[in-house]
């Protein structure tokens, strides 16, 4: 079971900015948790996300000598990539493909297309740096722009990242409207047939949902799940409040198996987010 923390998620959306030594403070706090990863980062453009425009800064103000949790940073181009890939101590390049044609222009200033041959320049740039580039199918349970939507688009970018041997394929509901009905199919479907790629959830949720996303996608078959402390972040299109992203200690209380979290320091990191989003 793998927990993927994403204080950058959290952060990203804020428009007054976070102190560069308050997220590097707030960061070293979740690297004493336990998590598998920590989505810490972004290398992309500053004028579309200035929130993470100091991304670098706090990598040079992490202690990573005591952590076996591992880096994330999303990056949107080839530039950003090959910037991510001069840090040894970034593990992961995280990209957001979407199944939708609009979003994926907003997010990357691309089409699908165009975005699935960044995809193979990064990948290729990933392999010779030593990375693990992890791919984000946005949309993947739904389009909110009355463009076509179907699981089988899904599946069919899924085989597509299959052939450039992408290993680790993070299904996302980047406005909150997965439900069983469509988690269950996608993950027992997606995961019986790409045996080779490791599929995650990220799901945003409102309050009274995240149990029944967690439960669907959990019981066919995902072992990798996306989450923030308290929910923090979202997506600003939901124009939903209450649609964050799913809740660290909230997710964590689903499963019965020890996590190898150390529940102190996630007490701490809870206490200490906070202070971080005012």
């Amino acid at each position: 079971m793998k927990i993927i923390e994403c204080p950058r998620d959290a952060m990203q959306g804020i428009s007054e900015f976070i102190p560069t030594d308050v997220k590097a403070a707030y960061i070293n706090q979740l690297l004493k948790v336990g998590f598998d990863t920590i989505d810490f980062g972004s290398f992309v453009s500053p004028k579309a996300i200035p929130q993470l425009k100091d991304t670098a800064q706090v990598l040079a103000q992490l202690d990573l000598e005591n952590t076996n949790s591992k880096l994330l940073s999303i990056i949107a181009n080839t530039r950003g990539a090959t910037d991510a890939c001069s840090f040894e101590e970034i593990n992961y390049l995280g990209f957001p493909l979407s199944v939708s044609e609009q979003f994926q222009q907003r997010n990357t200033n691309k089409s699908i297309d165009e975005s699935l041959k960044s995809v193979e320049e990064i990948q290729n740039l990933a392999i010779k740096n030593n990375k693990e580039l992890v791919v984000y199918l946005s949309m993947a349970f739904g389009n909110p722009y009355a463009e076509n939507y179907h699981p089988d688009i899904v599946a069919e970018l899924t085989e597509k990242l299959h052939q450039l041997q992408i290993r680790i394929v993070a299904l996302s509901d980047t406005i909150g409207i997965s439900s069983p009905t469509n988690i269950a199919p996608l993950f027992s479907t997606l995961i019986q047939e790409y045996p080779t790629i490791e599929f995650g959830a990220h799901f945003h949720t409102n309050p009274d949902k995240w149990e029944e996303k967690v439960e669907s996608a959990y019981q066919n078959g995902c072992r990798r799940f996306d989450a923030a402390l308290k929910g923090y972040g979202g997506c600003p299109m939901a124009k939903d409040d209450l649609v964050g992203n799913m809740p660290t200690e909230k997710l964590i209380t689903y499963f019965t198996q020890d996590l190898g979290l150390n529940k102190l320091e996630l007490e701490k990191s809870l206490a200490l987010s906070n202070t971080v989003f005012k």
